[in-house]
């Protein structure tokens, strides 16, 4: 509904920008050059994104797309998600990301789209719908990434892997999961990575988000390191090989791959500042600062790398962004006994002050400029159901994204 409000206004303003095919793969070495948003909640299902998915369940809310499909059994969770597949994002959207002045989209996609495991409850059918999304892109002058985003075991045991668990229960490493986990990304690798796409695919992400504050980070190394020969020497590919910071500190992989071999990696770093009580205690200038102390770090940083994930979000206050069931920091209702503020009205822009919307929009200036000081922006993510702070579409039309993307209301914040 909103895409086909959003139209006819960029429509009328000029702002539709032709649709051609890239003649080349993103520069990630130019500053500020990826402009884009994740397309969340289509191959991986998360509550906070598409909540109706899981309110049909009543008092017995699934947790993850593991345990909806579980509690379907897989016909019913096929034809529940084929459906969503079929209509969550549409050529409409591409049309209007190209309008808005988006160049980039990062597509996740768990494991079991690609490979069936015995005793999985995960259906499949997505990879239709992914070829067909490769087509609009190169019809709208989009580029993508295709994101590993959730593994045999679980990367990090959070709901986007699709199976949310506590940190010590985690089982990537263990068993023949990690074999899994390399023939996974063999077949995406080989069948996105090669010439059928090499106009649109600019980089293979090998996994979205690894716990490397619990996992060992030896072995994410190795992961990173077989992953990425995997792709050049195995399959002889030259796709840009996409490596997450496992939730280390900026610079941690400097020292990592840098071989003249290693050609082509870039670090994806996700910043939120919502997810600890001491990051919502910030007021909008320290929130501010913190961003623009990360884009000057940028410069320093040895690989080319670039923010693939981030938000408006200046709370934690969203429905089950935390988890099903579970309450906000924010107002202290989980994980805090201290209260920021009400999370009431906080998807009902109507209820916004304009205090709210100012610091929104500040944030959300401090945040491009910041990230620009490296390759550039993935936002987290392009639509929801009805969580403003997470809903790049949303955002735009109420005026809190500029238009165009380089119009500042709140000028040289960052003093670049």
């Amino acid at each position: 509904m909103l895409a086909n409000i959003l139209l006819p206004l960029l429509a009328l303003s000029g702002t539709i920008c032709a649709a051609s095919t890239f003649k080349k793969r993103m520069d990630y070495s130019e500053k500020g050059s990826v402009k884009g948003v994740n397309l969340g909640g289509w191959f991986v299902i998360e509550p906070f994104i598409n909540p109706s998915l899981f309110e049909a369940f009543g008092d017995d809310i699934p947790n993850d797309e593991y345990h909806y499909t579980l509690s379907l059994g897989k016909e019913l969770a096929y034809e529940r998600l084929n459906e969503h597949w079929g209509s969550w994002i549409t050529e409409a959207d591409f049309e209007t990301m190209s309008g808005i002045g988006l160049n980039f989209v990062r597509i996740p996609v768990g494991y079991w789209a690609l490979l069936a495991l015995d005793g999985d409850p995960y259906v499949q059918g997505q990879l239709p719908y992914l070829d067909q999304a490769l087509e609009w892109c190169a019809k709208y002058n989009i580029q993508a990434w295709i994101d590993l985003h959730g593994v045999p075991g679980s990367q990090n045991g959070f709901d986007n892997s699709g199976y949310r668990e506590d940190a010590e229960y985690l089982a990537w490493f263990q068993g023949d999961n990690l074999n899994k986990t390399y023939e996974a990304l063999s077949i995406m690798s080989e069948r996105y990575g090669g010439a059928n796409y090499s106009d649109v695919v600019a980089g293979i992400e090998l996994v979205n988000e690894p716990l490397g504050t619990y996992l060992d980070i030896n072995t994410i190394a190795e992961y990173y390191d077989t992953g990425y020969k995997m792709i050049r020497d195995d399959l002889d590919l030259v796709t840009d090989v996409i490596m997450h910071d496992a939730f280390r500190d900026q610079n941690y992989w400097d020292p990592y791959f840098q071989l003249y071999d290693y050609w082509g990696v870039v670090i994806d770093h996700h910043r939120y500042q919502v997810f600890s009580t001491g990051e919502l205690a910030r007021t909008i200038d320290e929130h501010v600062d913190f961003v623009c102390k990360q884009g000057a770090d940028t410069a320093s940083e040895y690989h080319w790398s670039l923010t693939g994930e981030w938000s408006a979000a200046l709370t934690d206050c969203t429905y089950w962004l935390n988890g099903v069931g579970r309450g906000a920091r924010y107002d202290a209702t989980y994980q805090s006994s201290t209260k920021y503020g009400t999370c009431d009205g906080i998807n009902d822009i109507s209820t916004w002050t304009d205090e709210q919307k100012q610091n929104t929009r500040k944030f959300i200036e401090a945040q491009m400029d910041a990230y620009d000081q490296g390759a550039g922006w993935i936002f987290w993510t392009w639509k929801t159901e009805n969580a403003l702070e997470w809903d790049f579409q949303r955002l735009v039309y109420e005026g809190l994204v500029p238009q165009p993307l380089t119009d500042r209301q709140y000028p040289n914040q960052c003093g670049y």
